[in-house]
């Protein structure tokens, strides 16, 4: 069966009626004049197509160009493809502290990096995206469109939010409410540990609803301040603020079943996390998609459109008077 897949190019068509219907019915003024004998006697031959026949050759190619871009097709019906995937999500941190410059360029940008590479890393895997800091929001739902993922975070924007604290047990939460399912949940998190130091409580949540938790841990050492508009973040004290990476949350990590991997230039480190979580789980989850199985037609009028433009625009006149 052919059909189109843009009908409403077909409408088009209609606007060629006036013209065909001029230059079938309007004559040039000479031949008004002379009768068809004595026209014939007067003009001069010369090779290819007058100057009518190619106006109408115009049209013809304009007709076949309109049915080319109404996308003609041959249904053959629906292909039943198997997929089997990767359920992971993704969670950034966005509080205050992601923005410290002790690696370059900062935390936070680094982490949207490591992001990418993460993505490039994945394969048959859906992947969703959550920001956090004193509260969860919802980047991205699970999606194997990987473009449009990679797009979002590296325009994500936290200049309206608050960013103060670090909430690791309401990232988690968000993390389970994009899990339909029960089975073990894949959790990667890119911070900088907050500032906790006792993971008990959302250990025991992480246990409770089989997630697993995978750390990307960004900072150094040494730390960093936190520059705001009146210069680095003081304490009550009036000291000046110094910013660590807490390792603590290692714990939340490798106590739920899962890997922690500090940050480093190479781009090995996020790939080896990566196959550590494709190690973990086997794609188990799996899903019948639909695909529809057409046969595109639209190259057939393209072919006689474009053979007709030629036809009009490099013929000599037919007859000169």
């Amino acid at each position: 069966m052919i059909y189109f897949l843009h009908v409403d190019w077909l409408w088009a068509l209609l606007l060629l009626l006036p013209l065909f219907y001029f230059l079938k019915y309007n004559k040039k003024s000479y031949e008004s004049l002379f009768a068809k004998d004595v026209l014939a006697k007067i003009r001069v031959k010369n090779r290819g197509f007058n100057k009518r026949i190619r106006n109408f050759l115009l049209i013809f190619s304009l007709f076949f160009m309109i049915l080319a871009l109404a996308r003609p097709v041959i249904d053959k019906g629906d292909i039943k493809v198997k997929s089997t995937f990767i359920n992971v999500v993704v969670g950034l941190d966005i509080s205050n502290s992601m923005f410290v410059s002790d690696v370059y360029p900062n935390r936070f940008k680094l982490a949207k990096k490591k992001f990418d590479i993460f993505l490039k890393d994945m394969k048959n895997a859906r992947v969703g995206v959550i920001g956090f800091s004193s509260k969860s929001f919802l980047v991205a739902p699970l999606s194997e469109d990987y473009y449009s993922l990679d797009f979002l975070v590296k325009n994500l924007s936290v200049g309206s939010m608050s960013l103060r604290g670090t909430d690791f047990m309401s990232a988690l939460e968000a993390a389970n409410d994009l899990y339909k399912t029960k089975e073990k949940k894949a959790f990667l998190i890119f911070t900088d540990g907050g500032d906790q130091s006792d993971f008990s409580k959302e250990i025991a949540y992480a246990k409770e609803h089989n997630i697993v938790v995978f750390v990307y841990a960004i900072g150094s050492d040494k730390g960093g301040v936190i520059k705001t508009k009146n210069g680095a973040l003081k304490d009550k004290n009036g000291n000046i603020v110094v910013v660590k990476i807490n390792e603590n949350i290692k714990k939340l990590a490798l106590q739920t079943g899962g890997a922690y991997m500090r940050s480093t230039l190479s781009k090995k480190d996020i790939s080896m996390l990566a196959n550590s979580i494709k190690s973990k789980f086997k794609a188990k989850g799996s899903e019948i998609n639909s695909i529809k199985d057409r046969l595109e037609l639209f190259y057939y009028p393209l072919a006689l459109a474009i053979l007709f433009f030629f036809m009009a625009n490099f013929s000599l006149r037919g007859k000169r008077s």
